[in-house]
Formats: structure tokens, sequence, C-alpha cells
């Protein structure tokens, strides 16, 4: 029998791949989102077919209006209902401050931060209908904390995050009364799919994990695993917090 209901954006690799792996179950339907990848999203939806999860895709540029909207609708319009969505979709711009124009700037906020508040807009009556199964997660970044001299500081993609952490803070009390919870996962440097585009250039991954203190990139799956203990049960009273999953990078 289903009981739960998971939409998460950015399902067609890394870290939202490894997400639809930790949430889809017998008792959960998963609607997988892709922006471009339709046939990474398959894949992964193919291989849940032993594990008895219902699965979804679901396709379109959330950093367009209407689009947030258009997917939640979809999966509610598939499975009836909707308890947990996964912000996970976006990208990284490295340009500093001088080669950045206003253009790549509020392309970052449209794909990040504004398609958070609309994923939320769009979900939060179905949330609060969920109740206490109501989950509503972030993917932030350790580039929204970490300035350190010598570190890359994405100063869009920073700004993106920021403001996805900002919000989910303010949200988490708007929908604490309805037993719905808001969080964060602040991932570090994440290992890539090999057919993904990498933010760091690949040949610097050694140089990189010397910077990080456990001396490595961090898994898609560790970092998915956080996300599904913030979506389950056992998390029913944490509410308004990041989480940082990096290894030490922000120490």
């Amino acid at each position: 029998m289903m009981t739960r209901v998971a939409l998460i954006t950015g399902a067609s690799s890394g870290i939202g791949a490894a997400t639809v792996r930790a949430l889809a179950a017998a008792d959960t339907a998963v609607a997988l989102h892709a922006r471009r990848n339709r046939a990474g999203a398959e894949a992964i939806a193919s291989q849940l077919q032993g594990s008895g999860a219902k699965t979804l895709i679901v396709e379109g540029d959330l950093s367009e209006p209407g689009t947030a909207a258009r997917l939640v609708d979809e999966t509610a319009a598939r499975f009836g209902r909707l308890d947990i969505v996964v912000s996970n979709a976006g990208f990284a711009d490295r340009r500093p401050v001088g080669e950045l124009d206003r253009v790549a700037w509020e392309a970052s906020l449209a794909a990040m931060t504004t398609a958070f508040f609309e994923l939320a807009t769009a979900a939060k009556p179905l949330l609060v209908e969920a109740g206490a199964s109501g989950r509503l997660v972030g993917v932030s970044s350790f580039v929204a904390h970490a300035f350190a001299r010598g570190l890359m500081t994405f100063p869009a993609s920073a700004a993106a995050k920021a403001g996805m952490e900002a919000f989910a803070r303010a949200l988490a009390v708007d929908l604490a009364p309805a037993g719905v919870t808001v969080n964060c996962v602040a991932p570090g440097f994440v290992e890539k799919d090999a057919s993904a585009h990498a933010a760091v250039p690949r040949e610097r991954m050694a140089e990189v994990s010397r910077s990080i203190p456990m001396g490595r990139y961090g898994k898609p799956a560790e970092i998915a695993a956080v996300i599904a203990f913030l979506c389950s049960s056992a998390a029913s009273y944490v509410t308004g917090q990041t989480i940082h999953v990096n290894g030490g990078v922000t120490l």
C-alpha cells in the first residue's frame, strides 16, 4: 500500500538520482524530474522496478515561471497526494564578480532560489494536507558558507543557495503548526557521474581533495542518506535547519 509520494527535482543523475534510490520503496511513489536528461531519469526508474516502487517522470525547466506548479500538479494528479518535495535541481557558476553579468546572476537565482520558492508555494497545500508526513528539503551547498582564501567562491551560486536556506527557515516557521518540516542539506564537493557536467575540472579533483579534512570528495549516496533521514519519521522534530554534509570543508 502506497503511503508516501515524493517529488525530486534534478533526479536524472548525481544527488537527485541517489535520493530517488534512497526514498523509493513499495510504500513510496516517486516523481523524477528531468530538465533535458529524460533518458537518465528513465534509467533510474527502470532500476527501481524490482523494489515495487511506483515512478513518474516529469519534465521542464524550473527557471521558467509555471514549471514548478505544473510538476506538482502532475505528481498529485498521478498519485493523489504529495508528501515530500526535494528541491535539488541547480548548477554551479564559477565566474567571479567582474566576469559575471546580470543575465547569468539572474539565471542562478531563477534556477535555484526562485524554483525552490515556486515549488514550495505550489506544494504547500498538499504538504499541509499530508500533515506530520509533510517534508520539504532544499539542496543547498557549501559555497553559501565557505569563503576562505584559496577556495572557489561561486558568487552567483552562493547567493542563490543562501537565499534557499533563508527561505527554508521562514517557511519552516509557517508550516510548523501543521507538522510539516522544512530543511536544507548543504553538500560539499561531490563526485559527479562520468557523463555529467563538473563545476570543478576533473583534473583538479586530487588538488581539491587535499583541501578537504576527510581527504576525498563525497559520494551522492552519502548526501542522499541525510536527505532520506530528513524525509523520514525519525526527523519529525527537525525543522528550519541546514545540515552540512561536506567532509569538514566548512569547519
